[in-house]
């Protein structure tokens, strides 16, 4: 009785621990241990877990090492449509969206229209689901209406809290007490690239979102879990007591212990817009994940629902996108493996050595296997 009970504390004190670990590395960038003493820690709760069973939970950190095969993922309904944004690569577009709001706005009655300013990190969007404080289920965005559940694929991610640490100081406990978040799983630079330099160079992936899709949908969570992906939160729906204002609702995400990516403004005017996206378009690369755009929401959420959507996107937000990455490159070699063999290209970039440091990384030697790439590579200039 004496052994479990000291267990029980131990196993208390060991997750808490690491959960505050995890959050100092992940989303504060302040980490106190190293990987080593990290891992010993989370071998040690593993291991008295595994002692007394009996005191494993849902919510504990060694959920998050994986392990669970999951051969099919069974479709779930969302419960509110996950609808894509509009985009648009264009200020003046930018400027029409902003007057078409204020139009609408005058029709309700309102005459202010402040607006939320968030970097688009480019990843997959998922939706969770938390009953109590307790992470129940994670589902793929799918067609919008439907996505896979891979919870337990979603619980390999550091960043995605088991249990929320302050629930009941902002939603009222209650059997029926849940609320969604939403939001963009990703992969960090560092991460993506150890994953490609452990993969043979025909298998690797060409960025770091199409590394994170594939990787989500997984049948062993424990290879999941070595992907070492990232969630960033930005959307949080309740039936009772979250914010009017996506601005605090972004900050009631952070006390529940998400990563918003940090980096978001409240726009009382156009100009506030403009110059957050013009600062952004070279901070960007200084980030550890890639961004591709800036998100502008109306901040009221009231409004949302009698700004309502069409058929396909909402009318009170837009994703302007930065204009793609350009660079010239020079074939080096065209490698025939076999006779009728489509030939392998090597290329690399002309631009590389002028582009900042961060953005290097998007500029690695490739490998096509088309053979119908080939007038088109070498009429390159």
């Amino acid at each position: 009785m004496t052994d479990s009970i000291s267990a029980r504390e131990t196993i208390a004190h060991l997750r808490k621990e690491i959960e505050r670990h995890n959050s100092l590395y992940y989303i504060e960038a302040k980490p106190e241990l190293s990987d080593y003493d990290f891992d010993k820690l989370l071998e040690r709760l593993i291991s008295l877990e595994r002692q007394f069973p009996d005191l494993v939970t849902p919510d504990s950190p060694s959920q998050r090492v994986g392990g669970t095969i999951t051969r099919v993922f069974p479709s779930v309904q969302h419960r509110q449509p996950m609808l894509s944004l509009s985009n648009t690569y264009s200020l003046g577009d930018l400027e029409e969206f902003y007057s078409r709001v204020a139009k609408l706005l005058v029709l309700e009655g309102v005459h202010e229209q402040d607006m939320v300013a968030e970097l688009k990190f480019d990843g997959v969007a998922i939706s969770l689901l938390y009953r109590n404080g307790l992470l129940v289920r994670g589902a793929t965005r799918g067609d919008g209406l439907q996505g896979d559940d891979i919870t337990a694929n979603i619980k390999t991610i550091p960043t995605i809290p088991l249990r929320l640490p302050d629930f009941g100081s902002l939603f009222p406990q209650s059997e029926e007490s849940e609320i969604e978040v939403r939001g963009e799983v990703c992969m960090r630079k560092e991460d993506f690239e150890q994953l490609n330099d452990s993969r043979p160079e025909e298998d690797r992936f060409a960025n770091p979102r199409n590394a994170t899709a594939g990787s989500l949908k997984l049948q062993d969570s424990a290879e999941v879990s070595r992907r070492n992906m990232s969630f960033v939160a930005y959307y949080l729906k309740g039936y009772d007591g979250e914010d009017t204002s996506q601005f605090m609702r972004l900050r009631q995400l952070e006390k529940l212990g998400f990563f918003t990516g940090a980096h978001y403004r409240l726009c009382h005017e156009l100009q506030d817009i403009s110059k957050f996206i013009k600062d952004w378009d070279e901070k960007r690369w200084k980030l550890p994940y890639e961004t591709d755009g800036v998100v502008l929401k109306l901040n009221d959420v009231r409004l949302w629902e009698k700004l309502g959507a069409t058929a396909k996107s909402p009318r009170w937000a837009i994703a302007y996108k930065y204009a793609a990455q350009q660079a010239k490159t020079v074939l080096h070699d065209v490698v025939f493996k076999s006779v009728g063999s489509a030939p392998s290209l090597r290329l690399q970039s002309l631009n590389q050595c002028c582009l900042p440091a961060q953005r290097s990384h998007a500029l690695p030697s490739i490998t096509l296997m088309r053979s119908s790439a080939l007038a088109s590579c070498c009429t390159t200039g």
